[in-house]
């Protein structure tokens, strides 16, 4: 049953991407901002594939945002945070040479969305949410809110916000679950899917007896 198993939370390695990668492609196959820039569906997953390896095994992996959560020793699902003032994709050359083979002639359209995401993304700092996707098979077994706790313990504990945008209007009340407001709609190049920034202050920590 997929519900079932071993679980356990935990930092990704370097000898996680390439699950980590399939996953997570399967996870956003039918993403709303993905299927805009990878209108393609015979070659998103492969694109998606390259694209999160890419990005994890780049500048992600080294600021030690990305978590994994396993059943049974298998990854199932996976989060990618950027840590304050590094929300920006800062790659080297390799990871740009990357992102051009995962988006083909579609980058021009990607890095537009990204660009105006970024316009209205707080300066203040944070950890941002960059991505959190669970295998299809797994999705609705807790994974996803067992990340989220991870992540957001520790900022509540260094006394930092988070942000996020989701994707799917169906994804706002969890995160709303978790302590996330909404802050409005970034304003995205025409065509573009909506997406819905939020935000969360830190929890204030219960005083020492």
């Amino acid at each position: 049953m997929p519900g079932t198993g071993e679980r356990s939370v935990r930092p990704a390695t370097a000898a996680d991407v390439k699950p980590l990668a399939a996953v997570m492609a399967r996870a956003f196959y039918d993403d709303p901002p993905f299927m805009w820039m990878l209108p393609n569906p015979a070659t998103r997953l492969e694109r998606e594939r390259r694209l999160f390896a890419t990005l994890t095994r780049g500048e992600a992996l080294a600021l030690g945002g990305v978590e994994v959560a396993l059943v049974d020793n298998q990854i199932a699902a996976a989060a990618i945070w950027r840590p304050p003032d590094h929300w920006a994709t800062e790659g080297d050359l390799r990871t740009l040479a990357g992102l051009v083979r995962a988006f083909g002639r579609r980058i021009g359209a990607a890095a537009a969305l990204t660009q105006a995401m970024a316009q209205s993304h707080p300066r203040e700092p944070h950890w941002y949410l960059f991505a959190i996707g669970v295998d299809p098979a797994r999705q609705g077994t807790g994974l996803a809110s067992a990340l989220l706790r991870s992540r957001l313990d520790r900022c509540d504990q260094a006394g930092l916000p988070a942000y996020l945008e989701a994707s799917k209007p169906t994804s706002v009340p969890l995160y709303q679950h978790f302590g996330f407001g909404p802050t409005g709609n970034p304003e995205l190049p025409a065509g573009a899917p909506p997406l819905t920034s939020m935000w969360r202050p830190p929890a204030a920590l219960p005083s020492a007896p």
